[in-house]
């Protein structure tokens, strides 16, 4: 299974459109805040994936969650933009919600910065913002986890 992860789009769809296009086989879609409006100007090129989002703190008088845990080929998934956990000041916060949850996988946005770890069984992904080009991908295979930083 691939998923398509952008943050950060902030009315930007054009690099967003051309990543769903070249990721034809991904089977879902997670916008991890700050354009929740964008995806809905996508729904062509979207077609029938599953798409997941939150809301991001510029995502005014939204009703999406603030986070989300989504399951994924039976890989739990924690989607947060970042802002209430302040991770612009470190991700602790961050790491410490997800892993309360039992996520495998852990995405943020917020900071426009694309990060790639692993903490103690957490795979943690922010894939940077898409109005600069920047996205994720993550393949679950029964072989393991894979977090890719994506450049379009």
């Amino acid at each position: 299974m691939r998923i398509l992860v952008f943050s950060d789009s902030h009315g930007s769809t054009y690099r967003m459109r051309e990543a769903i296009i070249q990721h034809s086989e991904a089977d879902m879609i997670i916008h991890l805040g700050d354009g929740e409006r964008d995806i809905d100007l996508l729904k062509e090129e979207i077609g029938r994936r599953k798409v997941v989002q939150v809301c991001g703190n510029c995502d005014f008088y939204s009703l999406l969650p603030y986070n989300e845990l989504v399951s994924a080929s039976g890989v739990k998934i924690f989607c947060s933009h970042g802002h209430n956990e302040f991770v612009k000041h470190g991700i602790t916060h961050f790491v410490d919600k997800a892993k309360s949850t039992g996520a495998a996988i852990a995405l943020y946005g917020h900071t426009h910065e694309s990060v790639t770890a692993y903490d103690d069984g957490l795979y943690i992904m922010n894939p940077g913002s898409i109005a600069k080009g920047e996205y994720g991908a993550i393949d679950i295979t029964p072989q393991g986890i894979m977090l890719l930083p994506m450049k379009i």
